[in-house]
Order: C-alpha cells, then sequence, then structure tokens
C-alpha cells in the first residue's frame, strides 16, 4: 500500500455549540475512490471543506502528502493549488467563457503560457463532448453540461486530490448520468477522489470504499460489497433501509 494522497487523524470541528465532526481517522490511497455517504448534517461536506481549509479545524491534524496543511502557518492557496474541487452548484464564473473559467487556475495560480493551458483544457473539453461550447458563456449551457465544465476546471491544473460535493444534487435526473459518466473516467484515468455523494448505486459501481458517516463519525467503512451487502452495524442498516425506502 502506498503513503496516503491525504490522512485526517483525530478532526474534529465546531459550529457554536455543535460539534460537527468528532474525532475522524481517513486514509485514501493514491487513485483510491472514496465515497461518502451518510444523512444531511452527518459531516461530509463539512469533512471536504476542511481538506480545502475553507473551514479550519478545532482539533487534530491534515496531511497533504508528507505536509500538515493543517497548520494555520501552511498557505491556503498553495494547498488550493494542490486540490480540485467541485460543488453542488458548479461555481463557474458567469463573466468568463468556459475556456476562460477552466484555464483561470492554470494561467493565474501555476503560471502557464496561456496558448498552453488553452491546449489542455481544449482538449478536455473535447473529450467529454464540450469543444463546441468552449467559447459560450455558462448561462448558456445547461446544468449538466457546466457541472461536467466545473469538474474539467477541477482537474486542468492535474491536482493530486479532487474533491467533489454532492455535484449531482443540484441537476434535474436526466442529466445526473452525464455527469456520473465523466466521473466514471476520472476514476479509470487513476484519479484519487473523494466524493460526498446521496447515489448510493453509483457509489456501490465506482468507490473503491465507502465510508458511512453518523453524527461526526465514521460509523463504518469498507468496500461497496461489503458496506452495502453486508454492512456490519446497526446505524449502517438503518441508514441504507430509510434511504431505500425514500428512493423506492
Amino acid at each position: 500500500m502506498t503513503a496516503p494522497v491525504l490522512r485526517l487523524a483525530g478532526v474534529r470541528k465546531r459550529f457554536g455549540d455543535t460539534e460537527v465532526l468528532r474525532g475522524i481517522d481517513l486514509d485514501v490511497h493514491e487513485h483510491e475512490v472514496v465515497a461518502l455517504i451518510g444523512s444531511s448534517g452527518s459531516g461530509k461536506s463539512t469533512l471536504l471543506r476542511t481538506v480545502n481549509l475553507l473551514e479550519r479545524i478545532d482539533d487534530g491534524q491534515i496531511f497533504l502528502g508528507e505536509r500538515d496543511i493543517s497548520d494555520p502557518r501552511v498557505p491556503a492557496d498553495a494547498v488550493r493549488g494542490r486540490i480540485g474541487v467541485v460543488f453542488q452548484h458548479y461555481n463557474l464564473f458567469p463573466h468568463l467563457s468556459v475556456l476562460d473559467n477552466v484555464t483561470l487556475a492554470s494561467r493565474r495560480v501555476h503560471r502557464i503560457p496561456r496558448a498552453e493551458a488553452e491546449q489542455k483544457a481544449l482538449a478536455l473539453l473535447d473529450g467529454i463532448g464540450l469543444g463546441d461550447k468552449a467559447k459560450e458563456f455558462p448561462d448558456r449551457l445547461s446544468g449538466g453540461q457546466q457541472q461536467r465544465a466545473a469538474i474539467v476546471r477541477a482537474i486542468a491544473t492535474d491536482p493530486e486530490l479532487l474533491l467533489l460535493d454532492e455535484v449531482t444534487s443540484a441537476l434535474d435526473p436526466e442529466l445526473v448520468g452525464e455527469v456520473l459518466e465523466l466521473i466514471r473516467s476520472l476514476k479509470a484515468s487513476g484519479t484519487t477522489i473523494v466524493m460526498a455523494t446521496h447515489e448510493m448505486a453509483f457509489a456501490r459501481d465506482v468507490a473503491d470504499r465507502v465510508v458511512f458517516l453518523d453524527q461526526g463519525v465514521i460509523a463504518e467503512q469498507g468496500p461497496p460489497s461489503q458496506l452495502f451487502g453486508a454492512p456490519r452495524e446497526d446505524r449502517t442498516r438503518a441508514f441504507l433501509a430509510r434511504f431505500a425506502e425514500r428512493t423506492a
């Protein structure tokens, strides 16, 4: 087993009187896809936000490679330059074309020449069927196209780690499939991914490991076949039963 790309050790995060993360220990290895599942409020999004330093933790440590990125002396922007993040609502800049959205970090953060950044971006956009939309503005794209463009923007800088936060939850059902297919192709290419998702069937098919969060703790984790097929914990079984009832 290779050294972890990401390691969380005893991570705690509190908002006011509510402790949202209560001692999270989690290792993510290179080329691994880890799916975070759990009810709303279980801590999935907060965990991702702490990894990208959008929220500072109250206790514990977070390592990206061998560096303790939870050390407040570590420049947050330097860390974010090593991580790709995609949120629920695309967050594309509306005043920039798709091509400029995709190349912005490459040009501004990584100082890659515009021509080189655009050549790579166009190849990525062509690969997902958006090459002809490169000069369009985001409001001319469907929700699924915007989310795929946001994912391409996140991977254009070759990040060490890709974080996906419920990237299909804001989409109409008929658009979900095209985004999931892109994530499936990223897994095939060896991208290291941590994704919070409510798409249980997709987590079963794509994830190497599923982590069930419940009230800020990891209640159970394991391969999809084990966690979905023979969960060990009562809390896991109850969650999966409730989820199955809601989606039936």
